[in-house]
């Protein structure tokens, strides 16, 4: 992670380019393994993505995965989970900043829609766009997409868009799940302090710890009739909400204070990291912040003040992995001749396997986990009902909520072993899966 500065514009020259890092099978016994940061240039001016993969030396490329951060964060904040994840043969990990945000390009964000749906399509289009656009560029066919927070929620948008090209979904403490920002658990936070008030002023500690020092656990559920009444956001802000002003506009006006508001929130957010590592992410959240503004202004058109969704995914989700896929290119056989799969090409998805993570003590709604894996799950069955024979035997959806033990919002960074136990689980599963699929 660097805590230097980048430019705003685009520059792909080979020279500048940092050359990849290989480790020594004598120094790391789940490697050899190649690290790689590299600029992936897009189509437009001023577009493109920052890439960094882990690549097991020596083995072919089976499987892949891409990693999206959350709102305001960098593919830096996945540290503790490239090493654990790289270490599943046959799997090539890339961890992407999204457009606009962490190290990528930031061309001006606008949207022309006049209409609310309009809007909230062309923000998000914008985002996962940029993300299909690499992944033709890399020439991957099929992979695994994980994505935390807002990245959840584009991991979620880019699967309606584009279908047929997951494997398998997985969302890390998801935003923008839930219609009613208050059906959520009795204990969460109240909106004002567990949406954008609260990444700038959470303790990580409080989030994990209880005042006497004891760790966290759910405990008993209280009633729903227990739930404190609505109280209004403060006027602040609702008002920089609706204006569009990020919180990192406020940190790039502060000039020197920069700093000192970010050490702020990264001291409280990551109290329970070693002070080497603390340091660390302060200085690369700091070196985030102060960039020029971009993807950030994406957030009012897709969250309503309180963090709720303006378009929730509770109405969309059940359409993972049920699109209608665009008609295959036509295939030929080795004289040129018409496959004979080409008549057994499907036309529509059969289901992908998709996986919620969340937090023990996470202020992410995961009552809301639970209603989008029901919703999943019936799906499923309705499409069996009217399914043919040969997407019967395709079938592949599932859904379920994983809860990772002591662990706030940022889950791969506070339960980071655990984390990285189960998604090693998740990707050689997958690799099953694939292998089961091109055997039928």
């Amino acid at each position: 992670m660097s805590a230097q500065q980048s430019t705003t514009s685009v520059n792909t020259d080979p020279a500048r380019e940092s050359a990849p890092v290989q480790t020594s099978p004598l120094i790391d016994p789940h490697g050899p393994r190649l690290w790689h940061s590299n600029l992936v240039k897009l189509s437009g001016k001023n577009r493109a993505l920052n890439e960094f993969s882990v690549e097991r030396v020596g083995e072919e490329v089976e499987e892949n995965l891409v990693m999206l951060h959350g709102y305001g964060a960098g593919l830096g904040f996945f540290y503790k989970n490239f090493e654990g994840l790289s270490r599943v043969k046959g799997w090539k990990l890339y961890a992407l900043d999204m457009l606009g945000m962490g190290r990528s390009s930031r061309p001006p964000f606008k949207v022309h829609a006049k209409d609310q749906e309009g809007k909230v399509r062309e923000a998000e289009n914008w985002f996962i766009d940029a993300l299909e656009e690499w992944r033709i560029l890399k020439k991957i066919d099929k992979f695994t997409l994980l994505g935390h927070s807002m990245g959840g929620y584009m991991a979620v948008a880019y699967a309606l868009k584009y279908p047929g090209r997951l494997n398998k979904l997985i969302l890390a403490s998801p935003v923008g799940i839930p219609e009613d920002p208050y059906a959520v658990r009795a204990d969460l936070p109240e909106p004002e302090d567990s949406t954008l008030a609260n990444e700038f002023t959470q303790d990580q500690e409080n989030d994990i710890v209880n005042k006497n020092g004891n760790l966290k656990t759910n405990g008993p559920k209280k009633s729903t009739t227990e739930q404190p009444p609505r109280r209004p956001l403060p006027k602040w802000i609702t008002y920089l909400w609706d204006a569009n002003i990020s919180p990192f506009s406020i940190v790039r006006w502060s000039g020197p204070l920069g700093p000192r508001f970010v050490s702020g929130w990264t001291s409280r957010r990551f109290s329970h990291l070693p002070p080497e590592e603390s340091q660390a992410l302060h200085d690369y959240a700091y070196s985030l912040f102060r960039q020029k503004g971009s993807g950030e202004y994406a957030l009012a058109y897709i969250l309503a003040p309180g963090a709720f969704a303006r378009s929730p995914l509770i109405r969309r989700i059940s359409g993972v992995g049920r699109q209608n896929l665009p008609p295959p290119a036509p295939a030929q056989g080795n004289q040129g001749t018409p496959s004979p799969d080409a008549g057994k090409a499907l036309t529509k998805e059969t289901g992908i396997p998709v996986v919620m993570m969340y937090g023990e003590n996470d202020w992410m709604d995961i009552a809301g986990g639970y209603a989008a894996e029901q919703k999943l799950k019936e799906a499923k069955e309705q499409a069996l009902k009217t399914a043919t024979e040969e997407e019967k035997k395709r079938e592949n959806g599932s859904a379920k909520v994983v809860v990772i033990h002591k662990a706030g919002h940022h889950l791969y960074l506070d339960g980071w072993e655990e984390f990285n136990q189960v998604m090693r689980e998740e990707m050689e599963e997958t690799s099953r899966q694939t292998k089961k699929a091109k055997g039928l």
